[in-house]
This record gives C-alpha cells, structure tokens and sequence, in this order.
C-alpha cells in the first residue's frame, strides 16, 4: 500500500514538472512574439510640401530614403512656395516644409506654425534666362529681352511664385521691367515656366539653373548677375502640427546627409550652411 502511494506521488509529479514546463514553453514563446512585434517599426506616411523645383531631386532621394526606412511612406506636394505657404495656414496636412525662398518660411514662422529649432538654409540655386533650343530670337542676355524679335516672355507668377519674385528684381534692378511686362506670360509655379518655352509658346523664361539643366529642350543663355536680386536660398522645417514629428526629424536629417547632398548637387543645386 505505502509503495503504491509513493507510486502515485511521483506519478503526481512528474505530471505537475510536465505541465509547468509546457506552461513555460508557451509563455516564452508568447514573449517572444512581443519582443519581435515591438521589434517592428510602426507604418508611417510622411507627407512633404515642396517647392516645384525640387521635384527631381526629391523624387531621388524618396528612393535612397526607403531603402533604409522601408516602414516610413513619403507623399509629396509640390507647388509654388507661395502656394504650399497658404495650404499651410489654411490646416492642410504637411509634417515638413521645403520653400523656394525665405519668404514663405520666415512668414509661416511669424504665425509660429513651424518648429522654430527645426529650421535649416538646405540649399541655394541660381536665376538663368532661357531660350527654346532651337531659338531664331538671338537673345543671348537679359537686356535682349527688349528686342522686337521677343514677343512672349514666361515667369512665374510675381505673388505667389519666388522665381516670379527673382525674376521681377532682376527685370527692375537691370531696369527691363517696363519693357517686359507688357510681354509676361505668367506660370503657377517655375515648372509651368519652363515648358512654356520648352514648347514654344515663349521665346524666352526665367527659371533656376536646375531646371534648365534637367531640359534638352531649352538652352541657358544668361545667368542673372548675383546683386541683381536677392539670394536663392531653400530652407527646411518640420510643421508643428506634424503627426509624426519624430519621422519628419530623421527625413530632414536625412536631407543634409552626404546621399541626399550628392543628389542635390547632381541636379545642380549648391548646398547651404
């Protein structure tokens, strides 16, 4: 009788040993599932108002950037700077912001919209006077522009868009204004510029170096005289209202990394501070 319950004792045992060792093989397991999900970064989709410009190059470097953020989503919003500035102020969704000029940015910072130690000088362009490639016009400088031979003049628009604003303190510091206007064709925005007079539909435009250098259709025949206007600088910054504030650091961080400045500088742009 007593060798039985001594049976039955370790038949007990051995049972419970069983059951808290397959209790904690399953919870281990448990846990390490939880380990690997906190592992996993959260999907995120940032979203990039920037200046026409930049699409190019942005578009580029979206790509170098998912290599090594594969769980972060990047939707651009290109536009006049003018243009994104008044989305902007208006509710409209952007976790960072890339302007063509200080102006839009210093005016988004007054409205304190933007995250103040965030803003950064990225990168800076040059003003060039255009020509479709296959030009009769002759035009070979800005004051050429008032030449009979020129009948149509594309820029951007003076309000809204700052290669508009570049080319309007160049035409009135080279004093052309009054001899231009008359013959302004105005774009939405410095792309819209440059296929006007890729397509010939002007004789003659003012855009960045970078986008005439992107175009087989047009050649640069002037470049603007640097105290002709003010200088071309594109700054950055993350906007408060941001949803993910952390992803929108590392992306500006990003920008001013030697991938990002090697695209830049591919597209002609010089780099900033």
């Amino acid at each position: 009788m007593k060798k039985l319950k001594k049976s039955l004792v370790l038949i007990l045992v051995l049972i419970v040993t069983t059951m808290a060792a397959g209790c904690g093989g399953s919870q281990s397991s448990s846990e390490k599932k939880s380990d690997s999900s906190a592992k996993q970064e959260k999907a995120v989709t940032l979203t990039v108002s920037a200046a026409a410009s930049l699409k190019d190059s942005m578009n580029e470097i979206k790509q170098l950037y998912a290599k090594d953020h594969p769980n972060v989503t990047i939707t651009y919003n290109f536009g006049s700077s003018g243009t994104l500035q008044q989305q902007i102020e208006q509710g409209a969704p952007a976790d960072v912001f890339l302007s063509a000029s200080t102006k839009q940015m210093n005016a988004l910072k007054d409205k304190n919209l933007l995250v103040n130690d965030t803003i950064a000088d990225l990168l800076k362009n040059d003003v060039v006077l255009i020509v479709p490639k296959n030009s009769s016009s002759n035009v070979k400088s800005f004051n050429d522009l008032a030449s009979d031979k020129v009948k149509k003049i594309a820029l951007g628009e003076f309000k809204s868009v700052p290669a508009g604003q570049y080319a309007q303190q160049i035409l009135t510091n080279l004093k052309l204004m009054d001899k231009v206007q008359p013959k302004a064709i105005f774009g939405k925005d410095v792309k819209e510029v440059l296929t006007w007079v890729e397509t010939g539909n002007a004789d003659a435009g003012i855009v960045y170096k970078t986008d005439a250098l992107i175009s087989k259709k047009v050649n640069i025949v002037a470049t603007a005289p640097e105290d002709s206007h003010k200088a071309v600088i594109y700054p950055a910054a993350i906007i408060k209202a941001s949803k993910n504030p952390t992803q929108a650091k590392d992306f500006l961080k990003f920008l001013s990394s030697d991938k990002a400045k090697a695209v830049f500088q591919k597209y002609g742009f010089k780099l900033g501070k």
